[in-house]
Order: C-alpha cells, then sequence, then structure tokens
C-alpha cells in the first residue's frame, strides 16, 4: 500500500455513521409534521362540520324550498285560471292537477322538514306545516262545491280564501329563503376565516419545515461523499454480475439451440424419411397415402419451425460463415418476422471476429431492430456495418418517433445493450438525429487481421 493511501483508509474505518444525527433531525422534522397535522386535521375537521351541517345543508334546504315555492307558483297559476269566467272547463277537471301538485308538495315539504331538523325554530315549522294543511281543506271544500254544481260559489271561495292561503304560504316560504341566504353568507364568512388562519400556519410550517431540510441537507452532503466510493465498488461489482449473466445466457441458448437443431431436429428429420417411405408403400391413389402426405407436410412444418426456432436462439451460421453473413442472414428475415423493410449498407474491409465479440454484436443488431418495430412506429430502417482500422462500428437508424425521455436510462433492453458494449470494451450510443428517429451507434475494437506483403 503507498503512502497515499493511508489517510483514504485511516478516514474510511475512523468514520462516524451518520445515523445518529439523522434520526435526531427524522425525530424533531416528524414531531413538528405531527403538530401540524394535529392542527390543519382540527381546521380541517371544522371546516368540513361548517360545510357539512351548515353550508350544504342550506343548499339542499334552498332547494327544497325552491320546489315548495315551484309548486306553490303552479297552483297560484291555476287559481287563476279557474276563476277565469272565460274558462271552457268545469272546476272539478282541475282537481287532478291539484293532486299531483298536492304529491310532489307534500314530498317537497318533508324532505325539507328532514333537512332543516332541530336548526329552525319550531314554531316556523308548525306554521308552515299548518297553512298547507288548511289550503289543502279549503281546496277539498271548493272541489266538493263545484261537484254539487255550485261553480260561482267555488270561485268566489278561490278569490276571497284560496288564493290568499297560497299567498300567505309563498310569503312564508320566501322569508325561509331569505334565511337560508343570510346563514350562507355567515357560513362562507366563516369559512374564509379558516382559511386564511390555516394559510398563515402554512406559511410557518414551511419556514420550519425549510430549515429542518437545508440542516439535514448539508450533513448529508458531508456524509455522501464517504458514501460514493462504496457505491462505485457496488456498481462495479454490478456490472460484473450483468456480464456474468449474459455470458451464462448465451451459452444456455446455445445448448438449446443445439439440442433443438441436433436431437429434435434429427428426430423430426428421421420421422420424415419413415412417412415418405410408408407413403411409398400405400396404394396409389389411396385414403392411406394422402393422410400420410398431410401428416409428412406438417412434419416438415415443424421441423423447419424448430430449425427457425434454433437459429433465433443462436444461430448457428455465426460459427460456421462469420458476422457479416449471419447479419446478411438476419436481415433477410426481419421483413417477415417483424414486418420492416432494412436497407443494408457494409463499407470496409472484412474483418474475422471471435465468437463472443459476434455474438454480442449480433445480440445488439437484435434488440436494436426489435426496438424500431415496437416502438417507433416506422416499417423501414437502415443498418450500417463499417471496418476499419479501429475497430467495428454498427449503427440502426430509424426515422420513427424517436426515443423517449430517460428511455435510455431505464429501458431493459437499452440496458443489456449497454452492458454487452461493455462487455467487449466498446461503446453504444442512443442518439436522436436532427431529422428525427433515432440512431443506435455501436463501436467495439477488434484486431484486424494482417495484411500479407
Amino acid at each position: 500500500m503507498s503512502r497515499s493511501e493511508l489517510p483514504v483508509t485511516r478516514a474510511h474505518a475512523n468514520g462516524r455513521s451518520p445515523t445518529a444525527a439523522l434520526l435526531v433531525g427524522l425525530l424533531i422534522t416528524l414531531a413538528t409534521v405531527v403538530a401540524y397535522s394535529w392542527y390543519i386535521s382540527g381546521q380541517i375537521s371544522g371546516l368540513r362540520r361548517l360545510q357539512t351541517d351548515l353550508a350544504d345543508r342550506n343548499r339542499r334546504d334552498s332547494l327544497q324550498l325552491l320546489r315548495i315555492q315551484n309548486d306553490l307558483n303552479q297552483l297560484a297559476l291555476a287559481m287563476r285560471d279557474m276563476v277565469d269566467a272565460a274558462e271552457p272547463y268545469p272546476l272539478i277537471a282541475w282537481s287532478t292537477q291539484f293532486d299531483r301538485i298536492r304529491l310532489d308538495l307534500d314530498d317537497a315539504l318533508k324532505r325539507e322538514q328532514e333537512i332543516a331538523g332541530a336548526r329552525r325554530p319550531a314554531e316556523q315549522s308548525q306554521y308552515l306545516a299548518a297553512s298547507v294543511a288548511q289550503f289543502w281543506d279549503a281546496a277539498n271544500r271548493i272541489f266538493d262545491l263545484a261537484g254539487a254544481g255550485q261553480e260561482a260559489e267555488a270561485r268566489a271561495q278561490i278569490r276571497l280564501s284560496l288564493q290568499a292561503r297560497q299567498a300567505g304560504i309563498s310569503t312564508a316560504v320566501a322569508r325561509l329563503l331569505v334565511q337560508n341566504n343570510a346563514a350562507e353568507e355567515q357560513t362562507a364568512q366563516q369559512v374564509q376565516d379558516i382559511h386564511a388562519n390555516v394559510q398563515r400556519q402554512v406559511y410557518r410550517f414551511l419556514a420550519a419545515t425549510l430549515t429542518a431540510i437545508a440542516a439535514t441537507s448539508l450533513y448529508l452532503i458531508r456524509s455522501n461523499r464517504r458514501l460514493f466510493g462504496q457505491l462505485a465498488a457496488l456498481s462495479e461489482r454490478r456490472r460484473e454480475l450483468a456480464q456474468t449473466l449474459i455470458a451464462t445466457r448465451e451459452s444456455t441458448l446455445r445448448e438449446i439451440s443445439r439440442e433443438l437443431h441436433d436431437g429434435f431436429g434429427q428426430l423430426l428429420t428421421a420421422m420424415g424419411s419413415m412417412l415418405g417411405r410408408a407413403g411409398r408403400q400405400a396404394p396409389e391413389g389411396s385414403a392411406m397415402r394422402g393422410d400420410l402426405r398431410e401428416i409428412g407436410e406438417i412434419l416438415q412444418a415443424a421441423l423447419d419451425n424448430v430449425r427457425g426456432l434454433s437459429q433465433t436462439l443462436h444461430p448457428s451460421i455465426l460459427e460456421e460463415l462469420g458476422l457479416e453473413s449471419t447479419i446478411k442472414w438476419y436481415l433477410s428475415t426481419v421483413e417477415k418476422q417483424l414486418g420492416i423493410q432494412v436497407a443494408y449498407e457494409r463499407s470496409g474491409p472484412a474483418v474475422t471476429v471471435d465468437a463472443t465479440t459476434g455474438i454480442q454484436v449480433y445480440r445488439v443488431l437484435q434488440e436494436a431492430v426489435r426496438n424500431v418495430a415496437r416502438h417507433a412506429g416506422e416499417t423501414h430502417a437502415s443498418v450500417r456495418l463499417r471496418c476499419d482500422a479501429t475497430g467495428l462500428e454498427l449503427e440502426v437508424q430509424d426515422r420513427g418517433r424517436g426515443l423517449e425521455p430517460d428511455s435510455a436510462r431505464h429501458g431493459l433492453g437499452l440496458v443489456a445493450m449497454r452492458e454487452r458494449a461493455e462487455l467487449l470494451g466498446g461503446t453504444i450510443e442512443f442518439v436522436t438525429p436532427h431529422d428525427g428517429g433515432t440512431l443506435v451507434r455501436l463501436r467495439v475494437p477488434i484486431r484486424l487481421p494482417a495484411t500479407p506483403s
């Protein structure tokens, strides 16, 4: 260990944990929050009681009073038409309308009484109920006179008694509406006072909270500087784990691909050969020969699917013909599999890369092309492969909707591409060109083969 490393190690060993000071600050902050919350809860509860017991109740009471007033207005209009000598209808014909209005009026009075409750003096409620009952008694007597053929006497009673009773009830209802409006204004003033008081307390609470936050933040800045080294070490371990997982995944996919191709694929091939021999032995034109031929076609489709799945898991062409041939083969299948057309450009000298580099570059290409199909909203893409003295560069570009904010940081597929690039000692970029879309650029350092002299 060098002399310059000793102070750092000693400071790290003797550093005190910030837990105790942070707990004290947390307790103070929590106590402030609890006290403030208790106060605000009391204020809000009082405000809720005001709004529920007074404002909302007054509003609903006023609605019922307006409903009562509307029924009374309908009765007034009906009585005006009843006393009109030019009206062709007999008075008894109005009884149906009176019954309908009476049902609605009684329901409105009942609801209004339930809402008003004990807030209203008993004298007012009794007066209103008695006035309505007297009105209906008088109306019943008038319709009895009309039913007995005494139309003139009934009209006279309407003018003398019934209209006056209706006017008295309307006046009482109007008086109740005025009282409700006054109560609503008083409630509104109380609500404003509570809001103003709560606002002042909020400002005080914010000031105290900001002070506590500032003190805690200064202490955290000092403490966090000590923790960054540990976080960097943990990040490096995470990166090593991710790269190990990627290598393990590729190894597993390679084994599964071989098993599908060599084991299950050969089994399907043998079964196809046996079906072919059985079909040739069956009589020409027989049903069995047709069934065997159909089974053979299904078997061939299954074999093609197995081979396609094997190539998808791990392309054997990568070991046989190299990276460039694998890229050409993959891009030839993209339109059928993903529904996008890809323009491919190749420049620079031909290079030979090892299997590890080849599979990682191939996986980056796969993920980038799939992202175009899934997220870009575009059916065309460009793939460019360049090789020079510095290494290999792969670009995948589209003219779609582009990257969303923070997608390059948090997307699992993009994170995997970053890890693969780091595994090869290269770099990867996610760029939004000036003309829109997305450009994925992978650079991998490789050693070019020596040119023979």
